[in-house]
């Protein structure tokens, strides 16, 4: 009860203690300057908001490449000529082109299908990249020194790659059972093996527990500290030669000032996201097997991949290299670049714009 403490304020430096004395204790609250002031909330809450909602507008936008990815990436099956050929294939692959995917699945699930698995992926986006772009911003705040943007611009590339790196990371941990739910029902095709996304979440938990959530969460976390810091990183990266072209092009490069224009922001974003996914696609792949172990999908969609098929990471890796070679590995890549480069360019220009627009409502 606070009527038995008396208080005191202790202010060194930086830091400030807030004291709570009684005759048998001593309780101390401590906080750095600055974490209450409303301008960093409001910072937080706009890197927050713009995060969410334009990691929302590209999931909803890119869904049907992302099904099609998914869909050739748990397709155990050989799709090349030389991998056919072994004597271990165990039969046709259900899925062949990225165009005669598409047929395949408007004929057999219709127009919905192309957005089989969007709920739980929009619960997973939207606090993903709220994490993602909050922790960002915080982590190039100390790196800089300073919560503005054109600020952080300046910053290290080496820096940007390591934002970018850990923000990725938090956001994974933070929303990782949505992204295994929308692989799940992205991926079962019809008949369904789960009605909704509610059911899928009670089998899970019933059959694999609760450590069935993070089912693929080694190869993931894995694969997004390259994928994030080359994505971040590349795009500020991007985002410099693009500002120094505009100040070479400008006739008087004293008045050129660093503002990009939605265009050049859209090719620097499409440009990192391409990078990130066509280095980082093969962990991919083995966080899909992973995350679909046990799915009892029918048959015309080809083998099961069973519970507890790959030992490892690195044995997961090594049985797709030797069974269907390094094409395997690569499955899906070619949608998923398709969808990478729009992906990461409407993500970056819907977050630039949405966080101007909420900072001149704010202000």
């Amino acid at each position: 009860m606070l009527s038995l403490f008396d208080t005191g304020i202790v202010d060194v430096g930086s830091c400030v203690f807030l004291c709570l004395l009684s005759s048998s204790k001593v309780v101390v609250v401590y906080w750095r300057r600055g974490m209450e002031e409303p301008g960093q909330l409001k910072r937080a809450l706009i890197n927050a908001t713009a995060g969410a909602l334009s990691g929302a507008i590209s999931r909803t936008v890119t869904s049907p490449l992302d099904v099609i990815k998914i869909r050739f990436q748990v397709q155990v099956e050989p799709i090349t000529q030389w991998a056919l050929l072994r004597k271990d294939t165990c039969g046709p692959s259900k899925y062949t082109g990225m165009l005669q995917a598409s047929k395949d699945i408007f004929r057999e699930e219709g127009l919905s299908g192309f957005w089989r698995g969007n709920v739980p992926a929009l619960l997973m986006v939207m606090p993903y990249t709220a994490i993602q772009f909050t922790v960002l911003n915080k982590l190039k705040t100390m790196a800089a020194g300073s919560s503005k943007s054109e600020d952080h611009i300046h910053l290290s590339p080496y820096l940007s790659y390591i934002s970018g790196a850990l923000a990725g990371c938090a956001a994974t941990i933070g929303s990782y059972p949505f992204d295994l739910l929308r692989t799940i029902l992205a991926s079962q095709g019809e008949p369904k093996v789960y009605p909704s996304m509610r059911s899928a979440f009670v089998d899970i938990i019933e059959t694999r527990g609760i450590q069935g959530l993070y089912a693929g969460l080694t190869p993931t976390l894995v694969e997004i500290v390259p994928y994030a810091g080359l994505q971040f990183g590349t795009y500020d990266t991007f985002k410099r030669w693009t500002m120094a072209w505009n100040h070479f092009r400008s006739s008087d490069a004293s008045r050129a000032d660093d503002t990009l224009s939605s265009f050049q922001l859209f090719l620097c974003g499409l440009a990192a996201g391409t990078c990130a996914k066509a280095v980082c696609h093969p962990l991919d792949v083995v966080k899909k097997r992973y995350q679909i172990e046990g799915l009892q999908r029918d048959p015309r969609y080809g083998a099961r991949v069973e519970h507890q098929a790959y030992k490892n990471m690195y044995d997961a890796l090594r049985q797709i290299l030797l069974k269907e070679g390094w094409a395997g590995l690569y499955k899906g890549i070619v949608p998923s670049i398709v969808k990478a480069a729009p992906a990461g360019a409407v993500t970056f220009v819907a977050y630039e714009f949405t966080s101007d627009w909420l900072e001149s409502i704010l202000n």
